[in-house]
């Protein structure tokens, strides 16, 4: 693997790229076998919670369906919450709708560790019991310490413990655009 400079910066994926790969797996998830009518999706806070409405629009356009869509915020469920400081920042989970018997398709940024997933599925299962959970990941940049894996992603790639893979988003960044950099 090359060294890391502090300056170095590599896009994986462009805006136009990035649209055309959430257009993607909203079509695998509006083509998969099972009925739709069953289907929520639940964007993980922050970025998943953004690329879930994203989905719900495009999977509207190419289906005709209007999946139900939610929010949920882990931040309370992270096995790491002590370390983040004394008082973390929990922002709200907003789902309304009921998840029982539902095939959830929970949507994150960027899957690593798997204990992001793990939290969420924790804090999914307070709401609920879910038919089924599937996982959809824009980036999936290797390191699993859980065995936790996304049935639809956009890209994989793994990256040095000095650098980290960011999915800026137009709805926060004003820009989208994914991108390995050195980690602060």
């Amino acid at each position: 693997m090359q060294p890391v400079y502090k300056d170095r910066r590599e896009v994986l994926m462009a805006s136009d790229e990035m649209t055309a790969q959430i257009r993607r797996l909203a079509r695998q998830v509006a083509e998969r076998p099972s009925d739709l009518s069953s289907l929520v999706i639940i964007g993980i806070r922050t970025g998943g919670a953004y690329l879930a409405k994203r989905l719900q629009k495009l999977i509207r356009e190419i289906a005709g369906v209007d999946v139900p869509t939610g929010i949920i915020d882990i931040t309370l469920y992270r096995d790491d919450w002590t370390r983040i400081g004394a008082a973390p920042i929990v922002g709200k989970t907003e789902l309304p709708f009921c998840v029982n018997d539902k095939d959830v398709l929970l949507v994150d940024d960027v899957i690593f560790t798997g204990r992001t997933i793990r939290a969420a599925m924790d804090a999914l299962i307070d709401f609920g019991r879910p038919k089924s959970i599937d996982l959809l990941a824009l980036v999936d940049r290797g390191g699993r310490q859980l065995p936790i894996c996304a049935q639809y992603t956009a890209l994989q790639r793994n990256v040095s413990e000095e650098e980290t893979i960011n999915v800026y988003l137009r709805e926060v960044a004003g820009r989208d655009e994914v991108v390995i950099e050195p980690k602060s």
